[in-house]
């Protein structure tokens, strides 16, 4: 877990020995004369499929006397690895955030079409309002304006799960970094200006 794979690299390696019907007839002689040390296996290890690669996150054996779902006939253990591959964001991607916020990109623009904020700078995300009442995620919202305010004082802000910042505390902050205490901020469309 954590090694970097590429294609080709083994995850899990498993040989087999080969059948009397696979044998050379040169292979036949040998273990006739040799007996059965000389008898021959193929490698029929798992490896990286060709133009895969990642990071294995994950492996899980399953076998006879520890898995509760049924293994198929003549299977005795099933290894299964789990490879995660970093890439680019793309329309139509899920993503979930800490807070049980999930939604989908809808759209990816140049940083200079992005809205900004009256000092210039840009921002990075935009989330649909609208995803905030139905999940009831208020702590998100908070958060984020948290996350303003000390941004704006160069503070580094870490608050426990639920015992966290409190909307007087926040409101505080914003006094503090000279912003409106409501939070709100006017955005510049980053198209038309």
């Amino acid at each position: 877990v954590g090694a970097e794979v590429r294609a080709g690299d083994i995850l899990v390696g498993k040989v087999t020995p080969k059948g009397e019907t696979e044998l050379t007839a040169e292979e036949r002689l040998l273990r006739a004369i040799f007996g059965e040390k000389a008898r021959e296996v193929r490698d029929t290890s798992l490896r990286v499929p060709h133009g895969e690669y990642g990071i294995v996150v994950d492996v899980k054996v399953f076998t006879r006397e520890n898995s509760h779902d049924e293994l198929s006939p003549g299977v005795n253990k099933v290894v299964r690895c789990y490879i995660a591959q970093k890439r680019k964001v793309s329309v139509g991607d899920k993503m979930a955030g800490r807070h049980g916020n999930k939604g989908v990109v809808s759209r990816i623009l140049p940083i200079e079409d992005m809205p900004f904020l009256p000092d210039g700078t840009p921002l990075d995300i935009v989330l649909n309002p609208l995803g905030v009442p139905s999940r009831m995620n208020i702590g998100q919202v908070l958060e984020v304006h948290l996350g303003m305010a000390a941004k704006k004082l160069g503070w580094k802000i870490m608050t426990p799960v639920f015992d966290g910042a409190h909307e007087d505390d926040i409101r505080e902050c914003f006094r503090m970094a000279g912003m409106r205490e409501d939070g709100k901020v006017q955005l510049i469309d980053g198209r038309t200006g």
